[in-house]
């Protein structure tokens, strides 16, 4: 099974950021499996979330909160600590939305490509970072994934960012 974690805060669509990629996940497999879940209380707008996208080649039944994750994404560098390290299968990567370089991490100012598609959010800047860097969803995956589940107004914008940061990794 491959796991993503996603940290962010409350209202930055991690838990939005994590149904996209599972539903990318499977778009056009009839063996390709998701779950995709957040982990809160009660906070407000701003406190931390933790959300999980499980995928695998069968039915995916397992709830319970990702231990060892293969990509851990954070959309808000305040929520990195270096102790994530050790949640992290081998082999792993953390993947941070900062400006600043990070040690062992992939580091990406998702803020920038947010700004030049007027988006408020990094969620899928990140989501477009985590699907070239994982290979594990194609862009056009993701573009259906987008085109599924969000808006019509705000597809265009998210579709850019997507592809944006994909070609910014890939590059």
């Amino acid at each position: 099974m491959k796991e993503i974690l996603w940290l962010g805060r409350g209202g930055q669509g991690a838990f939005t950021a994590a149904k996209l990629f599972g539903a990318a996940y499977i778009q056009g497999h009839e063996k390709q499996y998701a779950l995709a879940f957040p982990s809160f209380g009660p906070e407000r707008r701003g406190a931390p979330v933790r959300a999980f996208t499980k995928l695998d080649e069968s039915p995916v039944l397992d709830r319970s909160q990702t231990e060892q994750a293969d990509f851990i994404v954070v959309l808000d560098d305040t929520l990195y600590a270096p102790d994530l390290q050790t949640q992290l299968k081998p082999g792993g990567r953390i993947i941070v939305n900062s400006k600043a370089p990070i040690p062992d991490t992939f580091t990406f100012d998702g803020e920038a490509v947010a700004s030049e598609f007027r988006l408020p959010t990094v969620n899928t800047v990140m989501l477009g970072i985590v699907s070239a860097l994982s290979g594990y969803i194609t862009e056009e995956q993701a573009v259906s994934a987008i085109e599924g589940y969000m808006p019509e107004k705000i597809q265009a914008r998210n579709i850019g960012a997507v592809k944006l940061a994909r070609e910014a990794v890939q590059a």
